[in-house]
């Protein structure tokens, strides 16, 4: 657990307690904070430590707290607590803001920060692979694995790499990182903020907090990108898929986002010293996460893919253009009223297979195109893909839409896919 003497004797109210909020509640309780928690789920309330006061924040005179912490989570576009801590003058901050504040009382180390709409995940994994090939201590957290107050501090030398939605950049005020990076930006999370520019301004903050001498790398593929990287002043590396040549013998990282994500990866890690030796190792090596085009099975010549962490069409996209013929199971909780991302590659595809809320709305979209089955459920698909695909054709779950409306979220809705193919005879 990271604890620090900066937090020793100060207080702070801790709203949400999934597992980011309980792992701030003991960080800062293991520092010698007063912390105040609450979370309306009465289960999650149980799970805090002694010592912690429950009560709501918006029922709690806030005058000389130090911080509301806030999880990512929760809306703070239109959650009264915004209002409420800024009316008492108190900073809403959250985790990450809290682990920056820390930074100076830890050993000598860097930190990554990586965001982007697509590809920060597995940007992200594949900096800490290439940073582990390397014999560099190195941890990663953030938007992935463990939160980053509950893993342990890094010996001197050490490198932090953060996966960083645009909702926890919103909560850090003071997080300047070594190195920054963008891997794209496309619309996603509309409902957060207001419109689309303001989004990518949010994107765009990552290198705000940066010193002058400090690294920015961004993939200049799309328009916003492209802009945000006009308006650095400090050390600027431009990237882009097409600068890392033959991805054959990287089986974890095919299609052109992950060529993306390489160009990203092999830029930083460069930056913090590692050798075009060790890098190009380390790609051999990487395995590629859960639910990002992963390779489930191959059942008698057909390759199973579960991507299920694909929520919009721009991310989608991609996994078409990776298989030349593809059975596609899509749907879900829609975040748009169109594939127009996808489009490019529709001649993929051999057959759609449509799922949940979104299914009837997207075969109608895919039935000029193609030919689509409305499956409705993730069994259904899977079981009328694999009965149609053909050796050396794939069956790619690849949704384009978010999961909530039949799943608990999109690794809930990959698991249910691997169930499904692993059931197959």
């Amino acid at each position: 657990m990271i604890t620090s003497d900066a937090f020793r004797g100060k207080r702070y109210a801790v709203l949400g307690l999934a597992r980011s909020g309980l792992a701030t509640v003991a960080a800062l309780v293991a520092s010698g904070a007063e912390v105040l928690a609450w979370d309306e789920r009465e289960e999650a309330r149980v799970q805090v430590p002694d010592g912690v006061t429950l009560a709501d924040p918006l029922a709690t005179d806030l005058a000389g707290y130090d911080g509301v912490v806030v999880s990512p989570g929760v809306p703070i576009n239109r959650h009264p607590i915004a209002g409420y801590a800024k009316a008492a003058g108190v900073p809403l901050i959250g985790d990450i803001e809290l682990f920056a504040q820390a930074r100076a009382t830890l050993p000598p180390h860097k930190v990554v920060g990586i965001t982007g709409t697509n590809g920060k995940s597995t940007t992200t994994a594949l900096i800490h692979h290439i940073l582990k090939t390397a014999d560099i201590p190195t941890t990663m957290g953030g938007n992935i694995g463990l939160p980053i107050l509950m893993q342990d501090a890094l010996p001197s030398g050490g490198v932090y790499v953060l996966e960083l939605s645009s909702y926890q950049i919103d909560l850090t005020h003071s997080l300047s990182c070594d190195v920054a990076v963008l891997t794209n930006v496309t619309p996603d999370h509309l409902d957060r903020y207001d419109g689309f520019s303001d989004y990518a301004a949010a994107k765009e903050r990552i290198f705000t907090l940066q010193h002058v001498d400090q690294i920015a790398v961004i993939a200049t593929e799309d328009d916003p990108s492209r802009m945000i990287a006009s308006r650095i002043n400090h050390r600027l590396h431009r990237v882009a898929s097409t600068d890392i040549g033959d991805q054959a013998e990287w089986p974890a990282l095919q299609g052109p986002h992950n060529a993306q994500n390489v160009a990203c990866a092999q830029a930083v890690a460069a930056a913090l010293g590692v050798s075009d030796g060790l890098i190009a190792s380390a790609l051999t090596t990487f395995g590629g996460l859960p639910h990002r085009m992963e390779r489930v099975r191959d059942r008698n010549g057909v390759l199973f893919v579960n991507d299920s962490k694909a929520t919009n069409p721009t991310s989608t996209a991609p996994a078409l253009a990776a298989y030349p013929a593809v059975h596609w199971i899509l749907g879900g909780l829609a975040k748009t009223d169109e594939l127009d991302a996808c489009a490019p590659h529709f001649s993929h595809v051999k057959a759609a297979y449509t799922i949940g809320e979104a299914g009837p709305m997207f075969a109608k979209l895919l039935a000029p195109h193609m030919p689509v089955t409305q499956s409705v459920t993730m069994d259904a698909a899977v079981a009328q893909a694999a009965a149609a695909a053909q050796p050396g054709e794939a069956v790619l779950l690849s949704p384009a839409c978010a999961s909530f409306d039949q799943f608990r979220d999109y690794e809930a809705r990959g698991d249910a896919f691997r169930a499904a193919v692993e059931a197959l005879a």
